[in-house]
């Protein structure tokens, strides 16, 4: 793959962001983390992709199911989640996560996850259900993508004592699924689950059709895409299937965004490549053709909204309904800052000892004393969003680059 891609790089140009949808590990080991972080590393070096515009969702591989196994308590939020109506079952969501003890509890299986994701600010804890990031596309235009955590229930034990994810077993939440309309932005959806995974599907379904534009999904190993008036949908594949299925057909994608157009005229032309592998010899990866013998699926769609004035943002949280009855668990919701900065510093802050961390943190007052005890990531992930509500940006790279020199 990564022989192919730097060949068709050297034929479309430097790749500007990496989307992985999840299913990073087999069984949430840490040690397959540390493979996946020395294989992005050559990804983006094949690519020409800087490291701080890669972003990741869980999937269901990304969850330890033995931890679910082991604790009881995980397995009874599950539980009462399931089986509560499903019109009260976001706010019943909310409430166990809200709960300290329980809400920490129930993210506990994706620890290791976190830990690789931390990263690229791709982390989720009870008050991060989802992440949200802005990439320009051009002067008046910005990609906002929306990183999705379709894993909550996942794993959960059945009555037979299986752990084995069904249709309809797994759930969304309107939390997650609000997709704010804004002028001069085009909405995209990263999630492993497709919409008819969960069982509150035909809402999340909606939501994706009416609010996104980009709408990228994993977790089954079939490459497909959906071209409509209003949003083009990519089924991404897998990139290292089972060897054993029975249609082996490793598989990557490519996708050009394009703004053309000006005020109420702009559109968003995409053009995507297909690659899947062709096992019959020559073996190597070859472009899937369309309905016209085409190896380049195009697709155009209008701009919603008046020309962006501002220039694009980059946050990490997630937004309630403005008609919802439960206060979420959030507790940030980013500040406006310049994505090419944040990024880095993201990126920069990891690389610090633990040390260094905790003491620009407690010094810059971006956590408190009460919260030394949450996961890391976690912990350092709020004082990075605190840092830019606070507008301590400024105050945090210094503080990172005398820890640097040092």
């Amino acid at each position: 793959m990564l022989q192919d891609l730097r060949a068709r790089c050297a034929d479309l140009g430097n790749v500007d962001a990496i989307l992985i949808g999840g299913d990073i590990a087999y069984r949430a080991d840490p040690s397959e983390y540390h493979s996946a972080s020395a294989w992005i590393a050559e990804l983006v070096g094949a690519c020409g992709c800087p490291l701080e515009r890669v972003f990741v969702v869980p999937g269901n591989h990304d969850v330890d199911r033995g931890i679910i196994k082991r604790e009881r308590s995980i397995q009874n939020a599950q539980r009462t989640i399931s089986l509560v109506p499903l019109h009260q079952r976001s706010d019943e969501l909310i409430a166990q996560l809200r709960d300290t003890g329980v809400g920490h509890t129930m993210f506990a299986p994706l620890a290791a996850y976190n830990d690789f994701a931390k990263n690229f600010d791709c982390q989720l804890y009870p008050k991060k259900l989802f992440w949200k990031q802005e990439l320009p596309l051009r002067d008046d235009v910005a990609l906002r993508i929306y990183g999705l955590n379709s894993t909550m229930l996942s794993g959960a034990v059945n009555a037979q004592g299986g752990q084995d994810d069904t249709r309809d077993s797994l759930f969304m939440s309107h939390w997650q699924t609000v997709f704010d309309p804004a002028e001069g932005v085009v909405n995209a959806v990263l999630s492993h689950h497709p919409p008819d995974w969960f069982g509150d599907h035909e809402a999340v379904e909606e939501a994706v059709r009416g609010r996104t534009t980009l709408q990228f999904f994993g977790h089954r190993h079939k490459q497909g895409n959906i071209r409509d008036r209003q949003y083009m949908r990519f089924e991404a594949g897998a990139m290292n299937p089972d060897r054993n299925e029975l249609a082996w057909h490793p598989a990557y994608n490519l996708v050009c965004l394009t703004v053309v157009g000006e005020g109420a005229d702009r559109q968003l032309r995409i053009e995507a490549h297909f690659m899947t592998w062709q096992s019959a010899a020559p073996e190597r990866y070859v472009r899937v053709v369309d309905s016209n013998a085409s190896d380049v699926w195009e697709h155009t769609i209008a701009i919603p909204g008046r020309p962006r004035i501002q220039a694009p943002t980059i946050a990490s949280a997630a937004t309630a309904p403005a008609a919802a009855t439960t206060t979420p668990p959030i507790a940030h919701q980013g500040t406006p800052m310049t994505e090419k900065s944040t990024r880095r510093l993201v990126t920069r802050w990891w690389r610090l000892p633990m040390n260094a961390r905790r003491e620009i943190a407690l010094d810059l007052k971006l956590i408190d004393e009460s919260e030394v005890a949450l996961p890391e990531p976690e912990r350092y992930g709020l004082a990075l969003a605190r840092a830019g509500e606070r507008k301590k940006i400024v105050e945090l790279t210094q503080e990172v680059e005398k820890w640097e020199n040092q």
